[in-house]
């Protein structure tokens, strides 16, 4: 049993304006091959198939067209579970229909645990492996509201229900094993943050959770798992040291703040239900660079891309001495008759005189949502002592506007 595992792929996703197709569909191709040559059994996709609720039809194409090509071998299974970024309602909508295709997909969590069991057959129709395919949880699936709640009591219901529900859905893969009589792998899917994950700056992972972001330990997921096939957090890692329950990450950067890390999806082979696991690194398929300093400085970076003959995307970072008021039609000028392409300048030295108050050149693109929140509170004046109960609260506004559905009725 052959299996690979992924997550956030993020189709549709820009890079400061800059659409990205042509590098989602070289990824899926990519992987359309490595399922063939490695001849896997089940592919695993554990959350943010999309950038968000309402994909473009391009982005549309390139997920169903990728289907259809995996499908096209008889004996081999695909399990798509949903994040936080995904339309639920949207991706169950075909689900009957995939299923034709061996394409197994849950969109939204359910109360009965059977929801989320998935047994996959080989082509002699035997039990192969069990799958608890958990989605993205979101907080009315898992928490009760109640008045006068603490931020403490919030995040303690959330981490309980967290771990209530896999326990429920664990537990019911369990007991299908026993009745099965086969001694079969279970696999435990999931899209979460794990405690000690790491991320990296600007790589756009929304707060998963009310007040900071619920962590979950390891010890949500039994013993008996054999797996664990983990998404939303970008960078491959494993999750407390542990071989066997594992962040895929995303297999393109999505931000500059990943351009320098490796990429990876996860090769799981079992022998009976011990797992042997390895990463493969995913192929950059369009370069990105950050570039910093003062201008002559960049600029010797700019003519060293020139003459490898370069075509990445760049990201300019100024913190020169000088103002540099025009910095842009400098970089323009650089870069005229290339395959280079500049998608953000970030002038350090303007932001610093923004921040100081001796400017007023800030755009709302240079700040968060939170961060524009919290600028809000300063402006009027709030105190220390009273801004971590009006961020929670702004928090549990945001969380609940990203998991809205836009697709449900």
């Amino acid at each position: 049993m052959r299996i690979l595992h992924t997550s956030d792929w993020h189709i549709g996703r820009t890079l400061h304006g800059r659409k990205r197709y042509e590098e989602f569909e070289a990824f899926l191709n990519w992987l359309a091959g490595l399922v063939d040559d490695e001849n896997i059994d089940v592919l695993l996709v554990a959350g943010d198939v999309f950038d968000n609720s309402t994909p473009s039809n391009r982005a549309q194409e390139l997920y169903y067209r990728f289907l259809c090509r995996i499908a096209a071998s008889p004996k081999r299974h695909v399990v798509v579970t949903a994040g936080n970024h995904d339309s639920p309602s949207f991706l169950n909508a075909p689900r009957e229909l995939l299923k034709s295709l061996n394409v197994h997909v849950v969109g939204n969590a359910s109360a009965s645990a059977e929801d989320e069991l998935i047994v996959l057959a080989g082509p002699d129709r035997e039990p192969l492996l069990i799958v608890c395919a958990v989605p993205y949880l979101r907080d009315r699936d898992i928490r009760t509201v109640e008045a006068g709640e603490s931020i403490e009591d919030k995040e303690r219901k959330i981490i309980d229900g967290i771990r209530s529900h896999y326990r429920m859905v664990c537990e019911a893969a369990q007991e299908k094993r026993v009745r099965l009589k086969k001694d079969i792998p279970i696999v435990a899917m999931g899209h979460l943050f794990a405690a000690g994950g790491e991320t990296v700056d600007g790589e756009g992972v929304r707060e998963l959770y009310i007040g900071s972001l619920a962590q979950v330990r390891r010890d949500v997921f039994p013993r008996y798992i054999d797996y664990v096939a983990l998404g939303h957090l970008h960078v491959p890692q494993r999750v407390g040291g542990c071989d066997v329950i594992r962040y895929a990450g995303s297999p393109l950067p999505i931000g500059f703040g990943e351009a320098g890390r490796e990429k990876s999806v996860v090769l799981v082979e079992f022998s009976g239900r011990i797992p042997a696991v390895a990463a493969v690194p995913v192929p950059r398929f369009q370069e990105l660079k950050t570039l910093g300093g003062d201008v002559q400085t960049i600029i010797r970076g700019i003519d060293t891309l020139k003459a490898e003959g370069s075509a990445a995307w760049l990201e300019i970072v100024y913190d020169g001495n000088e103002p540099a008021g025009n910095l842009k039609e400098i970089l323009d000028e650089a870069i005229e008759q290339t395959g280079l392409e500049i998608l953000r300048v970030r002038n350090n030295r303007v932001l610093e005189r923004v921040l100081s108050g001796m400017d007023a050149e800030e755009t709302l693109g240079d700040l968060d949502v939170t961060e524009v929140f919290q600028r809000c509170l300063e402006s009027h004046e709030i105190g220390e002592n009273r801004r971590p109960p009006l961020l929670s609260a702004y928090q549990e506004i945001i969380t609940a506007l990203n998991e809205a559905d836009p697709m449900e009725q």
